[in-house]
């Protein structure tokens, strides 16, 4: 069967969001995938079953993508923080405004305007959150990367890249980029305290606090 994936967003968008959380190491099942893309359950059911017969996913216990389901959104994620990244750098857009028009133009632009997006960045390997854009590296995190949450006190680490769960909430990147905890800076943990839901953290010689929610959208590794 020929499908015209142009015309079906919602399909790259569950492709997207599976593909990014089998990176994360997260087990996929119908309910977590709902939790993330802000659906019901039964919605999400009834999608994947079309997305199966169509060739796409599989379905056995957890989810997964398939050959061409993978290929399908690599090249949506990559068009996307390509796009991300463009605006970022070239147009010296705020990281959330470039992460919803990325949104909205990836289902449009041509691989020829791709090629040359790409080529006057020079080439990135991330997006400016540090996701890694497909087929320019790894997308794999290193062995010893946690989440900002699970960090201990008076432990220094340095930050990989935001999660697309965490890119989804424009509040959390602005503050990000405002606070400049963008991949590559290095902080030091004071506290993580469940009760209150709080992680605080050093950077320079400036104190911040974060929600442990937001906190588990941040990946960090030890230095």
């Amino acid at each position: 069967m020929t499908i015209d994936y142009k015309l079906t967003e919602t399909y790259e968008n569950y492709l997207e969001a599976i593909y990014n959380m089998r990176d994360e190491g997260q087990k996929i099942i119908n309910a977590r995938l709902a939790d993330r893309l802000g659906v019901k359950p039964p919605t999400v059911s009834q999608t994947l079953q079309r997305m199966s017969r169509d060739g796409l996913v599989k379905i056995d216990g957890e989810i997964a993508l398939t050959k061409h389901g993978a290929e399908v959104a690599e090249s949506s994620i990559r068009r996307h923080r390509i796009i991300e990244r463009f605006m970022s750098d070239i147009l010296g857009i705020e990281w959330a405004v470039a992460h919803r028009e990325a949104e909205r133009l990836q289902h449009a632009i041509s691989p020829l305007i791709e090629d040359k997006m790409l080529a006057a960045l020079g080439h990135p390997t991330a997006c400016p959150h540090g996701n890694p854009i497909p087929g320019m590296m790894s997308t794999k995190l290193p062995p010893d990367a946690i989440t900002l949450d699970n960090t201990q006190a008076n432990q220094t680490v340095e930050i990989l890249r935001i999660t697309e769960e965490g890119e989804r909430d424009p509040r959390l990147l602005n503050y990000l980029q405002k606070q400049n905890l963008i991949p590559g800076s290095r902080i030091t943990v004071q506290e993580v305290v469940e009760y209150t839901g709080v992680v605080t953290f050093k950077k320079g010689g400036t104190t911040i606090a974060l929600g442990l929610k937001a906190a588990r959208t941040i990946w960090v590794k030890p230095v």
